[in-house]
């Protein structure tokens, strides 16, 4: 994520951001421009600073507070590029849903806006309804026998439970479920990831040379997943997989490593953006140094990523001990989990966004 500045009076801004503290301007997200803008009226839409050419106005839902971005005043959609994907939002007459689906949309705007710097194909339902994507954000029934709602992926429908919006539920199943790391960006670019295996795997001619790195997904996946729960992972599973999840079955190996790509390329952006780097003074060497001095969205190899991103990581989870936090990064990446991400990072830049619309 990159960081932002007014256009009016040069304050510093933020992706969520839609009124700036310094000069008073409304701000909107201009996803074609990729950069928050200052705005001013003109009558019943908004001329944006950075590209007064061109009149907009806000997504509809701007009126809830879960968005902030742009759509062209000539365009026949109501919603922007990342809200017109929703099939179910939940109901807001319930108290505490707004809140909850306001922190859902945030992470999943921030997802969208790696989409965009990716140019990856993400139609949605009503564009492709084979190929498109689309979001259930679901509630649990009041009724105790009614069954639960599940986090996950389905032809490119994703549902993602409202509890998980709830940060004392969410922790609660990090808990129960043994994961050092559970938060609501984490399950979006998780689950994305199983989409964009069915977009650019299956469907794109890559099943082949995945299945060389990530195994075999044949292997009955829901067997696969019973033996995950019932057994857990391998006690040497740090030395082939980024998470213990990884590798209950291919698909979910190469959906958690997906996540790890994005999580990896984003924090690099917004580390380039304060212009942070590493030199322990203690080090011998130059191993532990880092610059973030290139583009992480356009990296040429997966290795110019990681030589910056081990450093790099290693350092924030010396901050966050230093505040008695969690490890902001709580995972290990041996050699062969970097040569998966070394497969996403391919995959990613060389995606047909012929065979499907672009985001």
């Amino acid at each position: 994520m990159k960081l932002f500045k007014c256009q009016s009076c040069q304050q510093i801004l933020y992706f969520e951001n839609d009124v700036c503290v310094k000069c008073g301007h409304r701000l909107g997200y201009v996803p074609e421009a990729a950069t928050l803008s200052a705005l001013e009226p003109n009558g019943d839409l908004w001329r944006a600073l950075v590209s007064p050419d061109v009149l907009y106005r806000f997504c509809a839902n701007a009126q809830q507070a879960t968005c902030n971005w742009l759509v062209d005043s000539t365009s026949p959609e109501a919603f922007c590029l990342s809200c017109r994907h929703n099939r179910t939002i939940p109901d807001l007459t319930v108290a505490d849903n707004l809140a909850n689906w306001q922190k859902i949309e945030i992470a999943k705007h921030r997802m969208f806006y790696s989409l965009l710097r990716f140019k990856l194909p993400a139609p949605t339902k009503a564009e492709s309804p084979e190929a498109g994507l689309a979001f259930d954000f679901l509630a649990e029934l009041p009724d105790p026998n009614a069954p639960k709602v599940m986090t996950g992926h389905d032809n490119g429908l994703i549902t993602l439970a409202l509890a998980e919006a709830d940060d004392a539920c969410r922790e609660q199943n990090r808990v129960a479920m043994h994961e050092p790391y559970r938060t609501l960006i984490g399950h979006f670019r998780h689950e994305i990831g199983h989409y964009y295996w069915d977009r650019l795997v299956r469907d794109g001619g890559q099943l082949d040379a995945c299945r060389a790195i990530f195994g075999d997904d044949s292997h009955d996946y829901g067997q696969a997943l019973q033996n995950h729960y019932a057994n857990g992972a391998p006690p040497d599973w740090q030395e082939s997989f980024v998470s213990q999840y990884a590798t209950s079955h291919p698909w979910e190996d190469f959906a958690e490593t997906w996540a790890h790509y994005l999580h990896i390329v984003d924090t690099l952006e917004i580390a380039r953006a304060f212009g942070l780097s590493t030199q322990p003074l203690l080090a011998k060497g130059e191993e532990l140094d880092a610059s973030v001095d290139f583009d992480p969205y356009r990296a040429t190899e997966i290795g110019q990523l990681i030589d910056s991103w081990l450093p790099l990581s290693l350092a924030l989870n010396s901050l966050n001990r230093a505040m008695g936090q969690p490890d902001l990064y709580p995972f290990v990446l041996s050699p062969p989990a970097i040569e998966k991400l070394g497969f996403i990072h391919k995959l990613v830049h060389g995606a047909n966004v012929a065979a499907a619309p672009a985001v």
